[in-house]
């Protein structure tokens, strides 16, 4: 069988006797056409091999492995959201990103959803005819500078950042934190409000524009390779050719932060099969006591239980691309499926950290690297909170926010 159908990671070959030898349990790649299968097949053995065993020590170090694009790229993962690839496809892509290591999943998955796709969506001719064949290619980055350091939750209402027409250009002024690949970023796609109707609009600014400065924000706990960074926007001037004419008004950065969130999702779920990954590999060959690990009640319980949150968030991500393809999807579905699936994830994280004791916490075995970058997933586009209140005004008609 190929071995994708089950999503067969490198565990099967260590272990080649457990009959179920993936934490794909229920088979949700054998949901795809054949094509899509094989494609994936292949994605996931790259990842698996190429990719995982070499990230550790960036993340230690909080660099990026900048040398790694090319093969990237080669795979695809620079244009998954041009692809013509089945939503079911994308999410599982973007799964065995996240399970191969979360830092590039972030960069893949916020390249994707909310740089290339925007561009395209969103950009003018001249606009698409510069950027997307070079960001296709990851041979130029994009950033998503829509928050800023006092305006998180509140971005809607609260956004400073000004932006005043001038003759034939356009002047933003501001400041933007948090901002993924914004210290290697060739363009940032900067959200700033016109001083002249108020209106929040997009705009693309080249990173080397005087005025424009990016500082890395050190010492974070998780996503340590992903270089996010502090963003000072000092009277840097655009053309007027630069204005995004898709993203007019906040509605249109809004569509791209509901699909950003189910794209977290997808991560959500990925990690989780990285989790139980580590977890069982360690529990077979850590002995105790005369036997493996494996052998003992209280290690089996929360290997089950990993394995039942990231199949869980698995159906829910493949429900939310069957509505993706369907066009019945909302903001409250994407929230709903960020926060439970980051839940999910988060309690997975803590059972998986717990089950290789004092070898859980440092990050030469995985999981304590596993563990920190769940916490990151658990608050970024949107916390749990924020996604919470979205569903409850949802499913009551009454806005719970302010």
């Amino acid at each position: 069988m190929n071995p994708v159908l089950r999503g067969e990671s490198p565990s099967v070959e260590q272990h080649p006797g457990i009959p179920f030898p993936d934490a794909d349990l229920f088979c949700f790649a054998a949901l795809l056409p054949p094509s899509e299968r094989a494609r994936l097949a292949e994605l996931h053995a790259f990842l698996q091999e190429q990719i995982r065993p070499v990230v550790t020590p960036y993340w230690n170090r909080e660099e990026f492995p900048s040398h790694l694009l090319p093969d990237l790229a080669a795979h695809g993962l620079g244009e998954l959201e041009l692809s013509g690839a089945s939503r079911l496809f994308r999410g599982l892509a973007y799964a065995e990103v996240a399970r191969a290591d979360v830092s590039l999943s972030a960069l893949v998955g916020i390249h994707n959803e909310l740089i290339v796709d925007l561009i395209d969506a969103l950009g003018s001719a001249a606009q698409k005819a510069r950027w997307l064949p070079e960001l296709r290619r990851f041979r130029a980055l994009g950033a998503f500078a829509l928050t800023e350091p006092e305006h998180g939750s509140d971005i809607a209402g609260g956004l400073a950042t000004t932006a005043t027409r001038d003759g034939d250009e356009w002047v933003l002024t501001g400041a933007k934190r948090w901002i993924g690949a914004g210290t290697i970023a060739d363009v940032a796609i900067v959200w700033a409000r016109d001083t002249a109707d108020g209106k929040i609009k997009g705009f693309l600014v080249e990173t080397d524009r005087p005025g424009w400065s990016a500082t890395k924000i050190e010492h974070k706990i998780g996503l340590r390779i992903m270089q996010n960074a502090d963003i000072v926007l000092d009277e840097v001037r655009i053309p007027a050719g630069n204005a995004l004419p898709g993203a007019q008004d906040f509605a249109a950065a809004n569509v791209m932060l509901r699909n950003s969130r189910a794209w977290v999702g997808w991560q959500a779920a990925g990690v989780q099969l990285a989790i139980f990954d580590v977890a069982r590999d360690y529990a077979l060959a850590r002995k105790q006591f005369g036997r493996p690990l494996a052998k003992f009640q209280l290690v089996q319980e929360p290997l089950s239980r990993i394995l039942g949150n990231a199949t869980a968030a698995l159906g829910l991500m493949a429900q939310i691309a069957r509505l993706q393809e369907e066009g019945g999807f909302d903001m409250p579905h994407a929230a709903l499926a960020k926060a439970t699936t980051t839940s999910l994830a988060r309690e997975s994280a803590a059972l998986g950290r717990n089950l290789l004791g004092g070898n859980g916490v440092v990050t030469d075995h995985e999981m304590a690297k596993l563990f920190n970058d769940v916490e990151i997933l658990y608050t970024y586009e949107g916390t749990y909170e924020i996604n919470a209140l979205i569903v409850g005004r949802a499913v009551t008609g009454v806005s719970a926010f302010v």
